[in-house]
Order: C-alpha cells, then structure tokens, then sequence
C-alpha cells in the first residue's frame, strides 16, 4: 500500500504519478481517500477534544463541590459526553477502514523509467537474445510433439480433472523435474535459501502480498476453510516474514522457492490457451527479496541477469519487455518480461521481474531497523522473479529443439539431469 504520510504532504505528487495508469476509478480513489482522511483527523481531533473537556470538567465539578457550590449545569454537560465520544468514535472508525479500503487498492508509485502505454502492445522491447531457428521441415506446436511422442495424455486427464489438467508422462515428466533441478541449483549457487512454502494461505496473508479483489477470481479458495490455493511462491514467501522486523545487517534476505501452483485462469478470454502454456496446475521456481530500499533497484538487475541465465543455457531465444502503465499491474513499481519465441513465430510471456519497493512490505508489515533494540526505522523493499516456470519452458524447449525426425534435443545443460540424454524420442 502507498504510504499515507506522502500522500497527505504531496498530494499532487501522488496523483499526477497514479495519472499515469490511466486508469479514471484510481482517481476517482485517490481523490475520495483525501476528502476521507481529512474528514477521518478532523472526527479524531473532536474525540481527543471531547476526551479532553471530560477531564477538564471533571476536575471543575470537584471543584465547584469543594466550595459548596452548585454543579447541576455541569453535571448535565459530563452526563453527554461519553455518548458524543461514542458516536465520534464509531464515525472515526468507519473513517479509517474506508481509508484502509483505499489503501489496499490504490496501485504502488510507477518508476520514471516506466514507458506510457495503454496495453501490453505498448510495452518496451529493450532486449533480444538467441537465434530464431531456421527449419527445414514443417514446424509443429509443443502440444503436437509430445502427443506424437506419447509423452502426454489430455484425453485421460480431462475425463478425472477436467479441461486444463494433463498427465506428463515418461521424459517430459521427467522434463518437468530436470527443469526445475537445473533452475534450484543455479540459483542457490548464487546465495539464495531454497523455500518450499505452504500450497495454501490465510485470506489475511494473501491480502498482504497482493489485491485479492483484483486475483481472487483466478484463483481456487478452499471451501468452508479461511484457506486458498497459492498461486505462485511469490505469494507464501513474500508473506513469510509478515510482522516481523528485520536487522538491516541481515539483509538482502535473498530466497528461491518451488511450488505446485493452481489457477483458474485457462480459456481466459484473448490470451494464447493452447497445451501447457496456461494450466491450471504447473510449477514454479521463484525468486524473492527482501532488502533495505537503498539495494532494490540494484538487485532488480541482479535476478533479470539470473533469470536470463537461465534461459540462455537452455538455447532458448527470448526477448525482455519493459512493462507499460497500462499493463503493469497496482503491486509493482517496475517490471520486466521475458518472452520466449514460439513456432508461431510469435513471443509470450514465460516470466516476469517485478520490484515492488514498500508496497507489499507496507501491506504485510515488514519493517527493518538499525540494529536490535533499536525502534523500526522503515519498510523493507520486496522484489520477485520468476526463475523458470517449467510448463511454459518446456514449451519452449520442445518447439524451439525440435528435430526434423520427430525428436527434440536436450540443451546440454539439462542432460546431467535427464540421465545423460541428448534426445527426447519415441
């Protein structure tokens, strides 16, 4: 959430960034949230008023009654004001839970170097690497391949889960595991703590690392249970150090995490649905710190570069996007896409950057300060990345790795964890 003191001292600062969404409701927000708070300190001056003249009063009518005089006027006016204090505070309260209502909703401070646009048609391409492929034979999609390859089975996994599930079988389950293997071992190498978080969360926790109005819809809640499906590592280890303050000496806290995910997002309307780029359930691994702000920006680049890494030993051509206005979503700050070439001959999202600054921490209550003993000095900054989703990099793997037999090659990083296969065959 967006820090109330700032908006209360620069207010036009605020607004004119939150302009930048184009998004007309946000203000219509922002502005409601000004009037509320105004409204909401004046209501609670007038309870510490109040509070303050029962006390004076009090003090008179002792006084008046040490020399004998009369307190009737008095005593009528103490009689009425714990019923004005009760009705103010109860208006003070409604106050602030719709300036908390605002709070939650209104999306993080955009970074200058944000591009302006509408959609994600007008994100910034600021990167390219890899070949694209040049093939001499007739290109077939993932799903095609592994069909033809018997290393999937839809048919079976729709008639016990329903459409979006699928059952991996022989190598690209094997795929799924060798991906996720290689991905863990690149990033703790670099002095990140593997997580496996929770596969569900508390409603109060999910609300601290995201808008659940806004992502409640793609995701599976628990019934009869205060408890949802996670949809992303990002999420359970974000909300791991939740009202906790950490000792600036210890930070970055820098973590990778693996999960299951679940989603309900697939047939979503005008997004690319086809075999395992959107699932209803796939894994994950991610990337999450949690630093002192002066570090977020730095280490933004640093888990581009890792994540890069990543799909640079894979072979696998990829550009990165710088994420518009329109397209950003309210969590971050700034953020990055990695978008993988297909045979289609298009790119799609296969990860995302983020740096979030305070707004999560903010939500969640993490706070860091000097040293123990000290009192909390501020909010730490929380950035995530998706390292590799397995389902969309098979994707790519076996579109981009296809051979003109009907097999595709391993990337020679991934062998070790393939059984030292060079080829995934019938």
């Amino acid at each position: 959430m967006l820090d109330i003191k700032l908006i209360r001292e620069k207010p036009d600062f605020v607004r004119k960034n939150l302009e930048r969404r184009q998004n007309k409701e946000i203000l219509k927000w922002f502005d409601d949230l000004i009037k509320t708070d105004r409204e909401w300190r004046t209501s609670l001056k007038k309870v510490e008023d109040l509070r303050k003249r029962r006390n004076e009063i009090t003090a008179e009518i002792a006084n008046l009654k040490r020399q004998s005089k009369p307190v009737t006027k008095q005593m009528k006016e103490v009689k009425e004001i714990p019923d004005q204090i009760k009705k103010t505070e109860t208006k003070t309260e409604k106050l602030k839970e719709k300036i908390n209502w605002y709070l939650m909703r209104l999306p993080n401070m955009l970074h200058n170097t944000v591009p302006f646009g509408k959609d994600d048609t007008e994100n910034k391409v600021i990167k390219k690497w890899g070949k694209i492929p040049k093939f001499d034979f007739r290109v077939r999609n993932h799903q095609d391949i592994a069909e033809n390859l018997g290393l999937i089975d839809i048919k079976r996994a729709a008639k016990i889960a329903g459409h979006g599930f699928f059952y991996l079988k022989g190598d690209l389950a094997l795929l799924d595991q060798a991906i996720t293997r290689f991905a863990l071992d690149h990033i703790i190498k670099k002095g990140y703590t593997f997580i496996y978080p929770p596969h569900m969360m508390k409603r109060n926790a999910y609300e601290g690392v995201t808008d659940l109005n806004d992502f409640e819809n793609v995701m599976y809640k628990i019934e009869n249970d205060n408890l949802y499906l996670i949809a992303t590592a990002e999420h359970p280890v974000g909300a791991m150090l939740m009202n906790e303050v950490q000792e600036k000496k210890d930070m970055p806290l820098k973590f990778v995490g693996f999960s299951t995910n679940f989603r309900r997002e697939v047939g979503a309307h005008g997004k690319y649905t086809r075999g395992l780029f959107r699932m209803h359930q796939f894994n994950k691994v991610e990337q999450f710190i949690f630093c002192h702000p002066d570090d977020s920006w730095k280490l933004h680049e640093e888990l581009q570069k890792n994540a890069e890494e990543l799909y640079q030993k894979l072979e696998l051509p990829y550009r990165v996007v710088n994420v518009c206005t329109g397209d950003i979503g309210i969590i971050a700050a700034k953020k990055y896409d990695i978008e993988m070439w297909m045979a289609d001959g298009k790119y799609r999202e296969i990860g995302s950057n983020s740096n979030c600054t305070d707004y999560q921490a903010r939500r969640l209550n993490i706070k860091f300060r000097e040293k123990e003993g000290r009192v909390p000095i501020g909010f730490v900054h929380t950035l995530n990345n998706t390292a590799l989703a397995t389902s969309r990099t098979m994707v790519a793997l076996l579109e981009v790795h296809q051979q003109k037999d009907g097999t595709v090659k391993i990337p020679s990083a991934l062998r070790p964890y393939m059984n030292g296969k060079k080829f995934i065959g019938k």
